[in-house]
């Protein structure tokens, strides 16, 4: 099952955190699992500080008594853990479907290492099945819109239970099909230099290790 490959990769994950780390806490239902796992070293004595990259990561680590920090008392992540929606060959990663793609993108961009974990699902030849989330501003998001489309996107205003979503920034997202992504890098840097975008939820070149369960099997996958 799905849930047991989730956790299987969560597991492995956890091997990899040292005593005294600074944790990078990614979001999302696989990273839940991380969490769980990470509570129970905590409780055999491991010690460690986590910076969630999301109100409902920090939400559960409270709950399973992971001690957090913030940036306002250190800047270094020695180690991030987060999920992906998408992982190619080359581990250009698609993220955001859960709306905390900027913390996300924060936490993993200044920490030495990068795990993304992972099920099978997640892993496809090139990016696109999956819509591409873009954090833009609310103000004129309108005019966002019609600038992606011009870049070949087509946006779709993120809703939820038929009100606008909005980031734990404040922001909303725009769930954009481009298709088949050929230049995951190259689409980043056209769309984050629109004005209105905040983020978008391309990952390139960022993760270190990729760790896949698959019917309960663990492969670990590198750059093409």
């Amino acid at each position: 099952m799905m849930s047991d490959d989730k956790r299987l990769a969560a597991l492995e994950s956890v091997k990899y955190i040292k005593d005294g780390m600074i944790l990078g806490l990614g979001s999302g239902s696989t990273v839940n699992w991380m969490l769980r796992a990470l509570s129970e070293r905590i409780k055999e004595g491991l010690r460690i500080e986590g910076i969630p990259s999301s109100k409902k990561t920090e939400k559960l680590a409270k709950e399973l008594g992971i001690p957090l920090t913030d940036f306002s008392k250190t800047t270094k992540i020695d180690l991030a853990i987060d999920g992906a929606d998408e992982i190619d060959g080359n581990l250009n990663l698609i993220k955001g479907g859960g709306g905390s793609l900027v913390r996300e993108k924060v936490v993993d961009a200044c920490a030495d290492e990068l795990i993304i974990i992972a099920d099978s699902s997640k892993v496809v030849k090139q990016l696109g099945a999956f819509s591409l989330p873009v954090e833009v501003l609310p103000f004129g998001f309108e005019v966002t819109v019609a600038n992606i489309e011009k870049l070949g996107g087509i946006p779709k205003l993120r809703r939820k239970e038929n009100e606008i979503f909005v980031s734990d920034n404040g922001n909303y997202i725009l769930d954009c099909s481009f298709g088949t992504i050929d230049g995951a890098q190259a689409l980043h840097e056209k769309l984050i230099r629109l004005v209105g975008v905040v983020e978008t939820g391309i990952f390139s070149g960022m993760a270190d290790k990729v760790i896949v369960a698959r019917n309960g099997e663990i492969k670990f996958l590198t750059r093409n």
